[in-house]
């Protein structure tokens, strides 16, 4: 009998979490199911193994059997060849994994038109239950309907103010609220606009990715949000007032006397909104950028060659 390497057919590491374990699952079952491969005999193959190999390391008790099987195989493969000559068969070791709950098989059976079931390794190790389940009642388990993927995209005030998007989902408008501060790539769950389940199985969920568009004048870096503003130089020396776009409008910001290129100034609040907190929000840090011109008259040069000679003169006289 051929060992199947479960995790293998999944591509997830052996040491992977329940929870990456079945993000992979749904992921593959999703691009082999027979609702998106009609007629494609091999993507329905490809279903049924790794439905077989979610069924087994997707569940915890069974996962543990599987990892003391495959640490063990060798052995068990020995035992089971000698079965009937007063040695040990498969069976007996698979009884612990059997008890641990039947798994409805049948809804497979159902899917595939009645074409057969898992392979002989799963039905030897982990199929027992199934094998005492009559046909009738696997034919009336629920089977849940398949999730279904998707994304849009927004751009970063829609992000900040929350918008809507209206989606045609099986020739329905879905309209989908997103909140405020929703956040580059995030995943939207909406709960029961999957595939329809059969046999009153539940349907499945829709998922909806979150693609927001670059912004060319903030950066954003969780909820708090990085801009610059430019101000000339004599602003820069004598401080002043200075105009600063954010996403609640336009605001007037001090600039403090003897400002240095880069200097960082917060604005406490003016960041996004945070997702799942009401009324919280992030900062807006803006970053000062002198301008320096680029033309001056004799008179204005004149000046500031006066205002340098007095600043020599008192960096001088400081300094003695």
């Amino acid at each position: 009998m051929e060992y199947k390497d479960y995790y293998k057919i999944l591509g997830v590491d052996k040491n992977a979490t329940q929870e990456e374990i079945k993000k992979k699952y749904r992921k593959l079952a999703l691009k082999y199911h027979p609702d998106k491969n009609q007629n494609d005999k091999s993507a329905e193959e490809k279903f049924k193994v790794i439905a077989e190999a979610y069924e087994v390391i997707g569940n915890k008790e069974k996962r543990k059997k599987y990892d003391e099987l495959g640490a063990n195989w060798k052995q068990y493969e020995q035992a089971g060849a000698y079965a009937g000559k007063g040695g040990s068969d498969y069976a007996q070791w698979g009884q612990g994994a059997q008890q641990s709950g039947g798994y409805s098989q049948g809804n497979y059976e159902e899917m595939f038109g009645g074409s057969g079931g898992f392979s002989d390794f799963f039905e030897q190790f982990f199929g027992g239950q199934y094998q005492r389940t009559s046909r009738a009642e696997k034919t009336r388990r629920p089977f849940p309907g398949q999730d279904y993927e998707s994304q849009f995209t927004v751009d970063l005030a829609e992000a900040y103010h929350g918008t809507t998007r209206i989606l045609n989902l099986d020739g329905q408008k879905l309209k989908i609220n997103i909140k405020p501060g929703v956040k580059n790539g995030q995943l939207l769950r909406v709960k029961g606009k999957g595939g329809k389940g059969t046999q009153g199985g539940k349907s499945g969920h829709l998922y909806l990715k979150v693609n927001i568009k670059h912004n060319n004048y903030f950066e954003r870096k969780d909820n708090d949000l990085y801009c610059d503003v430019n101000i000339d130089i004599y602003k820069a020396i004598l401080g002043g007032k200075a105009n600063v776009k954010t996403l609640k409008g336009n605001v007037n910001i001090t600039i403090p006397k003897l400002s240095q290129n880069g200097k960082v100034l917060r604005l406490k609040n003016m960041g996004m909104p945070d997702y799942n907190k009401n009324d919280v929000f992030g900062n807006l840090y803006v970053k000062i950028k002198i301008d320096i011109p680029k033309y001056l008259s004799e008179a204005e040069l004149e000046l500031i060659k006066k205002a340098a000679d007095l600043h020599i003169k008192q960096d001088t006289n400081f300094t003695n």
